[in-house]
């Protein structure tokens, strides 16, 4: 059996996202090793092959600094003396950085993974010891935090092309990333993978139709465009279709607040809070309809999750979702800010005949199982580690 590199996992926590525990754990049950770095926010995968090297709070950081500032000096002097200078050229609060940094170096992964954007910077330096840089292309940090804040750009232009390689959720996000200099030749779109037996399949019974379930899942972010989604809802009103909206994790949006009363939606729309993943699948199970409204995504996770779950998508023209969504094939796909044609769409659905309902909804469990497979998606990882370490560790 091929020999995998170390990797570090880096997030900044040690329990992060669904996307990156899912990597995680995948990569280990490849029998890959994985550290995993940063503040303790938690151990929710326990395996032989996952190496925790994480700080608390205040006397456990003391701990831990004093640690590996010992070790270090016994046994990498050298490199310890090296990475003092580079701290002490770049930063004031040396003894935060090297609480960060000291693990890393002692430890020294063969591929030292970051998964966001805006923290690259401080993690080049991990290439003058022999660890291989991999960056991860998703989400905000690539499709418009770049474009509101300059000084994120010049940093991105400045050390995209450093980076050993890139890891891209679409081909969307790939072409975005080398807008800022990284080399298309270094980025590997791997697809963001599901396992079948996490998101138990049910085909609906009975096509949309009574009061229809509307739903949307997603942070309070202006690029979700939920205040889109409203003027949408009133359309609905306003041709006395029978529905109710959900909006699952967002509760404290005052100007959403506000456009619900002045569209007098207040009982037609919901604003609730951040639900645990499992109350999440729930209602995305009993949703007649999951609505991505969004101006921009890689690809959205939930609706990856709610085309395995057989809830039926309609999703703006965003990202890389005209990569998982085609219309009237897997799903529904409508122009950005297109308020008259994204209510076009949702009263289309309640016409559906319970056999074209059904279709749909199998085509898009099929197509994420076949394009979006867990198996894949850590086969394709671990090539890309292996590609960037000469396979022969």
């Amino acid at each position: 059996m091929k020999k995998h590199p170390t990797v570090a996992i880096y997030s900044g926590v040690s329990a992060s996202t669904t996307f990156i525990e899912r990597l995680i754990k995948g990569l280990v049950e490849a029998d890959a090793h994985i550290y995993i770095f940063g503040a303790d926010s938690g151990k929710p995968i326990q395996h032989k092959n996952i190496h925790y090297f994480v700080h608390g709070k205040k006397w456990h950081k003391l701990y831990v600094l004093l640690k590996y500032s010992m070790l270090l000096f016994l046994f990498k002097s050298k490199e310890k003396k090296a990475l003092d200078v580079i701290i002490n050229e770049k930063y004031t609060n040396k003894l935060l950085w090297q609480l960060k940094f000291y693990p890393v170096l002692y430890h020294q992964p063969d591929v030292f993974h970051v998964q966001w954007a805006k923290g690259l910077e401080d993690w080049i330096w991990v290439q003058n010891f022999g660890m291989k840089l991999v960056l991860s292309l998703r989400g905000a940090h690539i499709n418009y935090s770049p474009i509101a804040d300059p000084e994120l750009a010049a940093m991105y232009q400045k050390n995209f092309p450093k980076v050993d390689a890139f890891h891209a959720v679409s081909n969307a996000i790939a072409i975005e990333a080398t807008n800022y200099g990284a080399p298309l030749e270094r980025i590997k779109v791997v697809k963001s993978g599901l396992s079948g037996k996490d998101y138990p399949f049910e085909l609906k019974k009975v096509a949309p139709k009574g009061t229809l379930n509307i739903l949307s899942v997603g942070r309070n972010h202006w690029i979700k465009n939920y205040s889109l989604a409203l003027d949408v809802m009133f359309v609905l009103k306003s041709k006395n279709i029978d529905f109710h909206y959900s909006i699952i994790g967002m509760d404290d949006n005052e100007g959403l607040f506000f456009q619900r009363e002045q569209l007098q939606l207040q009982e037609n729309v919901s604003f609730i809070k951040t639900l645990p993943f499992n109350e999440v699948q729930i209602a995305m199970k009993r949703a007649d309809i999951l609505l991505l409204p969004s101006l921009k995504e890689g690809i959205a996770n939930v609706v990856l999750e709610s085309m395995m779950l057989g809830t039926l998508v309609i999703s703006s023209d965003c990202g890389g979702m005209s990569e998982v969504v085609k219309t009237s094939q897997t799903g529904y796909l409508v122009p950005i800010r297109n308020v008259e044609a994204m209510a076009g769409v949702i009263e289309e659905v309640t016409t559906l005949s319970l056999e074209t309902y059904q279709t749909m909804i199998l085509n898009a469990r099929t197509f994420i199982e076949q394009q979006h497979s867990m198996e894949a998606m850590i086969t394709e990882m671990l090539d890309l580690y292996h590609k960037i370490t000469v396979d022969n560790l």
